[in-house]
């Protein structure tokens, strides 16, 4: 196994300056030996949720930075996602990625091709086709607490790449239990391309998520080659219990590669180097499942927006 794999590099950022996190992103791409791009079509998939939900999603400069290290290393970069309300074009022009953005040489790309996947575990799942068509899957997930599965990080974040409302429709077959769910969300990543991840938790969201929490300066960057391990090395840091989180439980029992905390290598700074930081999150979590009224609103709501500019 390349032990890159298990790295995750850890670093202090408290602003969101574009020249700052670039020069981050490019200390955390040299430790983990990214640097070959030219020529290479990468996708940066954000956690873009709404427009109107500004903490709980990637900031715009996160964004813009990691844009630039790869634009400068020759890569055509493209930036999609299947927010939960609305198109990624209108959320990232509501947030203000696309004017963080202007002038770069950055392809917005929808996720609105459908394709079927039939997952290990037996589940077959409706993926965009967007989300397979690169040679580098770069995750930008926001560090925020989550109703449902603890906390988002890393791997949550892979759940953007199901299709439009195919991601409420897993809900509401598949949410029977937490384990199950957050197994076909780790079943995802067998189907992806070659990924990195890079996570923003310079301003974290707490207490309660994904829609409505609360700031928190975390001044954290992290990245990794494995979604897996940097959500190990962030539970860390956060001082969270793993056990508390469905995601963290199921990969641990399957025992993937990075769900043992044990096993990572953080090369810069370490998980410790951020406690204190106070972050909460929920200890009793919501249904996965969504109750039929909330489903029902929620894919009307999906609609609407769909049919407005």
């Amino acid at each position: 196994m390349n032990d890159l794999v298990l790295q995750v590099v850890l670093q202090r950022c408290a602003v969101y300056e574009q020249s700052a996190i670039k020069a981050i992103v490019e200390t955390a791409m040299s430790a983990l030996a990214e640097s070959n791009f030219h020529g290479k079509t990468v996708l940066l998939k954000p956690n873009l949720i709404s427009g109107g939900v500004g903490l709980a999603c990637t900031h715009p400069q996160f964004i813009a930075a990691v844009a630039a290290c790869f634009l400068d290393c020759g890569a055509r970069v493209r930036l999609g996602d299947s927010p939960a309300f609305g198109s990624a074009e209108r959320v990232c022009r509501k947030l203000g990625i696309t004017q963080a953005l202007q002038g770069m040489d950055v392809r917005f790309v929808e996720f609105s091709t459908p394709v079927r996947k039939r997952l290990a575990g037996g589940v077959t799942v409706t993926v965009a086709q967007e989300a397979l068509d690169c040679d580098l899957l770069v995750g930008l997930p926001k560090v925020k607490a989550h109703n449902q599965m603890y906390v988002t990080l890393g791997v949550k974040n892979i759940f953007g790449v199901v299709s439009g409302v195919n991601k409420a429709m897993l809900h509401m077959v598949h949410g029977n239990s937490h384990s199950n769910f957050a197994g076909i969300i780790l079943d995802l990543l067998d189907i992806l391309p070659a990924q990195l991840h890079l996570a923003d938790g310079v301003l974290a969201m707490h207490i309660s998520g994904p829609l409505d929490g609360s700031p928190l300066p975390l001044a954290c960057i992290a990245a990794a080659k494995s979604p897996v391990a940097m959500d190990t090395a962030l539970l860390q840091a956060l001082e969270l219990d793993p056990r508390q989180s469905p995601l963290s439980q199921e990969a641990a029992a399957r025992k993937l590669v990075g769900s043992e905390g044990g096993d990572i290598v953080c090369p810069i700074l370490l998980p410790q180097h951020f406690h204190g930081s106070g972050f909460i999150a929920p200890m009793d979590l919501d249904k996965v499942r969504f109750n039929p009224f909330r489903f029902w609103r929620g894919m009307m709501k999906r609609f609407m927006l769909k049919i407005r500019p």
